[in-house]
């Protein structure tokens, strides 16, 4: 019963055959291969508009030099205070961007509000020489709450971005699994909402090991790929990365993960809300569920078997704890899990 992370399990059967259809004879190197302009060609149709598209390997090199590309060392990039970039990258928009400041914005359920961003623009005076200048808005989908914005929400956040001469970015690191939850199209959740630069990522929902930066303008993409060659992220073998996602999103094959992850998750919040002194904490928007639980009970769970994380330390004996479920989640774990909670 492992409910750490979607990254605890494998990789979906049909990227591990195009991986295997890879190998297959000879190809050109360092993106130059087919399956990596079928990729950029791919997103282009997926997102109803021409994008530049970039695949990387890992979720924070994607973020980190989306930032990069969009921020200078001097600016600001505002984001919420629980953001992974603010959180869990160990620093590395700040690494990548060489120096621009983080700003972090409280926000109820891992959401940044309007007025929240506002009050925190007010702060920093445009062209003011001893203030670092704001530049970039970068917004997590789902949230690390795993809430959702909905795209009237971009929008007006976005909105409020431009008035300030600022770009947006997304870190869509679950973005298929927001998808789903919201019933958009993929346009409508990114660059018809005001989003310039989205870190779009699979390997959370089934892929080995690959992520893309997609720009919705191109030309803010203009030195991206010297970027992501000093940074690492241009790999010899690049066709090995554009072919999960090739395979990702073919036939819809990311969605329809994403759908399993999110019914399951949807279950075992069901099911938790039904058992006495067990609070949900956050809405149940995608494949993470918050839980409020007695502390003897999270050990209990344990005790049998169960893997999670504690979100923060015990208080009056109780525990918050996160819940992740996958494509791959066995059903019978989250019934066996529901079962044990109630004490059956």
């Amino acid at each position: 019963m492992n409910f750490l992370s979607d990254n605890a399990y494998g990789v979906l059967p049909e990227i591990l055959s195009a991986l295997t259809a890879a190998a297959e004879g000879t190809a050109a190197s360092y993106g130059s291969d087919d399956l990596s302009h079928r990729l950029e060609a791919r997103l282009t149709a997926v997102f109803e508009t021409p994008v530049a598209a970039f695949a990387v390997i890992s979720g924070t090199a994607a973020n980190a030099l989306a930032l990069a590309t969009l921020c200078p060392p001097h600016g600001a990039i505002f984001c919420h205070v629980e953001a992974h970039i603010a959180v869990d990258e160990c620093a590395a928009p700040e690494f990548f961007t060489h120096g621009a400041k983080l700003v972090g914005i409280e926000g109820t359920d891992g959401k940044i509000t309007p007025e929240g961003l506002i009050r925190a623009l007010s702060h920093f005076l445009k062209g003011f020489v001893h203030h670092p200048q704001p530049a970039v808005l970068s917004l997590s989908q789902p949230t690390e709450c795993g809430t959702l914005y909905k795209p009237e929400e971009i929008a007006a956040l976005s909105a409020i971005a431009r008035a300030h001469g600022m770009k947006v970015h997304m870190d869509g690191a679950r973005f298929g699994n927001a998808l789903v939850s919201l019933g958009s199209s993929a346009a409508d959740v990114s660059w018809r909402a005001g989003v310039d630069v989205l870190s779009f990522g699979a390997t959370k929902n089934g892929a080995m090991g690959a992520e893309a930066v997609v720009f919705f303008a191109p030309a803010d993409a203009s030195d991206f790929a010297y970027r992501r060659k000093k940074a690492g992220h241009l790999v010899s073998k690049m066709r090995f990365v554009s072919a999960q996602l090739v395979a990702y999103l073919a036939d819809d094959l990311w969605l329809r993960a994403a759908q399993t992850a999110n019914g399951l998750a949807a279950k075992l919040a069901g099911g938790f809300s039904k058992i006495a002194g067990v609070k949900v904490v956050h809405t149940v928007d995608a494949n993470e569920v918050f839980l409020r639980l007695p502390t003897a009970l999270a050990q209990r769970l344990r005790d049998e078997g169960a893997q999670f994380y504690d979100w923060g330390p015990p208080e009056d004996g109780l525990t918050v704890i996160r819940l992740v479920t996958s494509f791959a989640t066995p059903p019978q774990d989250v019934e066996r899990f529901l079962a044990l909670a109630r004490g059956e």
